[in-house]
């Protein structure tokens, strides 16, 4: 089993994810009207996982700019065969991901970010909502939560109306405390623990929702799916 180090200090950022975070952040702060609730949440040093929903393509800028450390995401292998684009988004932070090799060897770029106390963006949904609803939720980020006990730090993207982020519509991202490796007590990488250790994420990450919801007057989404009729 891999471990990360203790009491490490924070990967630093490259140069060019300094100047495009500061640069966008002054673009889609105003036009997607931007607030955050609990930054302090995401852990200034060390190995952390960021967990989040997804709802649109711009989701890795809203986070990227939401906080302070650079943020590191899973892209297409496909798009680092060029050498000039794939230099281009390793320093904008994204790692090839291998899909099909199956199991850790998909996942090594990110264990080793994380052994380089890095901070790993997981939309634990796999794919983006339709409508701004929560989806079932994968289980990758439970497993590298297990791989390397890094903390996991629960994050909701909200907007105005509970739907799609888009331009002027008030977008409110919302970073939940640290939930501790010991806490999703993991006992092995079976499908079923990593199911369960999933869903304990989700369950914050709906939280976060439903607190945001209550904030801009808004239904919850737990009674919205429970006038929703079942799957056929």
């Amino acid at each position: 089993m891999r471990s990360v180090p203790k009491q490490a200090k924070a990967k630093r950022k490259t140069l060019l994810y300094a100047i495009g975070q500061t640069l966008l952040a002054l673009f889609y702060y105003p036009v997607f009207r931007i607030s955050v609730r609990g930054r302090e949440n995401v852990p200034k040093s060390g190995p952390v996982l960021l967990c989040s929903n997804h709802l649109a393509k711009r989701d890795p800028v809203i986070l990227g700019v939401a906080q302070l450390r650079q943020v590191f995401y899973m892209a297409k292998e496909e798009l680092f065969q060029s050498r000039f684009l794939g230099g281009l988004l390793r320093g904008l932070g994204a790692f090839p991901v291998r899909r099909g090799s199956g199991g850790a060897d998909a996942l090594a770029d990110a264990y080793e970010l994380l052994d380089e106390n890095a901070v790993v963006g997981v939309f634990i949904e796999g794919t983006r909502s339709k409508d701004g609803r929560l989806q079932r939720p994968k289980t990758g980020a439970a497993l590298l939560a297990y791989r390397t006990k890094a903390p996991v730090v629960p994050v909701c993207i909200t907007t105005g109306d509970g739907g799609i982020p888009k331009a002027f519509k008030r977008t409110v991202v919302s970073f939940g405390p640290p939930i501790a490796a010991q806490r999703l007590a993991i006992p092995d990488d079976s499908s079923m623990q990593l199911r369960r250790a999933s869903r304990v994420i989700m369950e914050e990450i709906s939280a976060l929702r439903e607190e945001t919801l209550k904030e801009l007057g808004l239904p919850s989404q737990k009674a919205e799916a429970a006038e929703r009729p079942p799957a056929a």
